[in-house]
């Protein structure tokens, strides 16, 4: 594959190819490894049968496949199965380099077009918050994205979203690593059709409301991906 990454004031070539794609079946989930010339990208891949949605799940900056709220993802992609939605969990390479975690994403979304999905969600913890919005801007395909505890750097192309991207922020009022009035920034500068979600004495993992959460992202995905 060989891809353009836009960035705000123009389009950046970015040169990524595929070089080999590995699966390995379990219980609940494929580990796909798919090897490309800027290194190895490794995702959970939790495939509904013909599905035609899917979802792609990030974490920040501490790498592999982390998750906020108590296994919110893990539950998830679980729970959407059963509705027939598939899910990708993508753990990147460089957890705090934004484009290359960008490119992680967009090669995620590539693997999930050659599985038949047509409709995609991106949700992204913190750091990843700012890589699914700029995925987005990339790929005019998705339907909506979801932010948890997102930072504010690298968000702002929020604002330039298709009109027909929902957007739903949540952020915890107590989070210690990040401020709620970033989420209010990213939420201030998107368009409609968008919600924004602030918790009390929630902090930065939202482990404090992870029920609650996971009921609102679940709810969320479930109505915008129709």
């Amino acid at each position: 594959m060989q891809g353009t990454k836009k960035s705000e004031t123009g389009e950046e070539p970015l040169e990524v190819a595929i070089l080999d794609l590995k699966r390995e079946p379990g219980d609940s989930f494929e580990l796909v490894r798919i090897d490309t010339s800027r290194g190895r990208i490794d995702c959970h891949y939790y495939r509904a049968e013909q599905a035609d949605k899917g979802v792609i799940m990030v974490g920040g900056i501490g790498g592999g496949f982390d998750t906020p709220a108590e296994n919110l993802y893990p539950r998830l992609c679980v729970d959407l199965k059963k509705a027939g939605i598939s899910s990708l969990r993508v753990s990147f390479r460089y957890p705090t380099d934004l484009t290359e975690a960008i490119v992680d994403v967009l090669v995620g979304l590539g693997f999930l077009k050659a599985e038949n999905i047509r409709v995609f969600g991106l949700i992204g913890h913190s750091f990843g918050g700012a890589v699914v919005v700029q995925a987005a801007f990339n790929d005019m395909g998705i339907k909506t994205v979801v932010t948890l505890a997102t930072q504010s750097h690298g968000i702002s192309p929020i604002s330039l979203l298709p009109a027909s991207t929902s957007v739903f922020l949540i952020h915890g009022e107590a989070d210690e690593t990040l401020p709620p009035s970033s989420s209010v920034y990213a939420y201030n500068l998107a368009h409609e059709p968008k919600k924004i979600k602030i918790y009390k004495n929630a902090g930065h993992g939202l482990k404090e409301v992870s029920d609650e959460v996971y009921a609102e992202v679940r709810n969320w995905i479930m109505d915008n991906l129709k």
